[in-house]
């Protein structure tokens, strides 16, 4: 019997990666009705981890916090074995603006302390801060302030929220957050190493995406100098040499300083709860992929996590993708045999957004049934 191990992560804007590997199984069950099928859809740490974690045995936790402007959103977090997973995105997600100079600069990350805070009163043993897609740029200082840190300027008041008003900071008091803290470990989850500051840093790269123009990123990277020095005269970790500081706008450096976090990981930490190590033992075939499929995804992504681990298991891979932006020859070095991208059989983008999950079903029975016959 055929083994098919099922592990993609989500189509961006149209499916999560549990409905993404619910539609390519249908497909391979077209193709090999009698398949020994395992679906373990994954994460990187970025948007939709959440969704992952509930379908491996996870508790959602629902309530509403400060969004990354002055509205509340409805918020989420889920319990898994004692440890939090907080996605920072389900607190101030770049969905909830629409990008501009303004959100840029004043963006916040408040509405994430909450949901830290909100699963320490609930007992959690350890947190887990997933910090993709966010529309802050503070580096964490909202988080830290929710949590009860002090973030003030030379006369000892509050410089407000946003990462604009960092510039402000003179003094930083962490030892509120760190008593509501206790011993509770703190894990900061991404495979982004941008650092904090400079041409490749949180303001520069990500900056941009939030609607920040040139003069805002300067700004907003100034800030964020300004933030750090004022971390580090608290005796807090300096975060500007920490690879990967600049994730989440900052947040994953905010959380490294204030929170005493280490960085780990997404994809490895996610995958080890989804089964997807021990589903590969015995894998025949492996099909993978993401809703755009680009240079971006051998970065420590889902995909290429899902390709080295098919490859030490000696699985053939099959990837499908939204789109594919990577030539035929990165493809082979990633060990892929097989591929197909929704957009070339769809009249347009929006249908293939719309109708992702009949054409995931329909393009996965295409390509099993060319793997079966070679």
């Amino acid at each position: 019997m055929t083994r098919v191990v099922i592990a993609p992560d989500k189509f961006k804007g149209s499916l999560t990666a549990v409905e993404a590997a619910e539609a390519i199984a249908l497909g391979v069950r077209d193709a090999l009705p009698d398949a020994d099928i395992a679906t373990c859809p994954v994460a990187d740490g970025g948007e939709g981890t959440s969704e992952v974690l509930e379908n491996a045995g996870g508790t959602v936790v629902q309530l509403p916090v400060r969004g990354p402007l002055a509205e509340q959103v409805e918020a989420r977090y889920v319990l898994l074995d004692g440890t939090a997973y907080i996605e920072s995105a389900r607190a101030c997600g770049i969905e909830f603006v629409t990008p501009s100079p303004e959100v840029a600069l004043t963006a916040h990350t408040w509405g994430v302390g909450e949901l830290l805070a909100d699963a320490l009163d609930r007992g959690a043993r350890r947190l887990v801060l997933t910090v993709g897609g966010t529309a802050s740029t503070d580096g964490g200082a909202g988080m830290l302030a929710a949590l009860g840190a002090g973030v003030l300027d030379s006369s000892g008041a509050p410089v407000g929220l946003g990462g604009r008003a960092l510039a402000r900071v003179a003094q930083v008091d962490l030892a509120p957050a760190r008593a509501r803290l206790g011993e509770v470990p703190v894990a900061v989850a991404t495979d982004v190493t941008n650092p904090l500051l400079g041409p490749n840093g949180a303001a520069t790269i990500f900056g941009p995406q939030k609607g920040a123009g040139r003069d805002d990123v300067a700004t907003l990277d100034a800030a964020l100098r300004q933030w750090a020095m004022a971390l580090v005269k608290t005796g807090a970790r300096d975060v500007t040499t920490v690879p990967g500081a600049g994730a989440g706008g900052g947040i994953a450096g905010g959380a490294v300083a204030g929170l005493g976090a280490n960085v780990e990981s997404g994809f490895d930490l996610i995958a080890s709860l989804t089964g997807v190590d021990a589903a590969l033992e015995d894998a025949d075939l492996v099909i993978t992929g993401e809703g755009s499929l680009d240079e971006q995804s051998l970065s420590g992504k889902a995909p290429a996590g899902i390709a080295a681990r098919a490859g030490q298991a000696g699985a053939s891979l099959l990837i499908l993708a939204g789109r594919i932006q990577l030539d035929a020859a990165t493809l082979a070095g990633l060990g892929v045999v097989g591929s197909s991208a929704l957009i070339d059989h769809a009249p347009s983008l929006d249908h293939a957004r719309t109708h992702a999950a009949e054409l995931l079903r329909a393009r996965a029975e295409v390509l099993v049934r060319e793997w079966a016959t070679r």
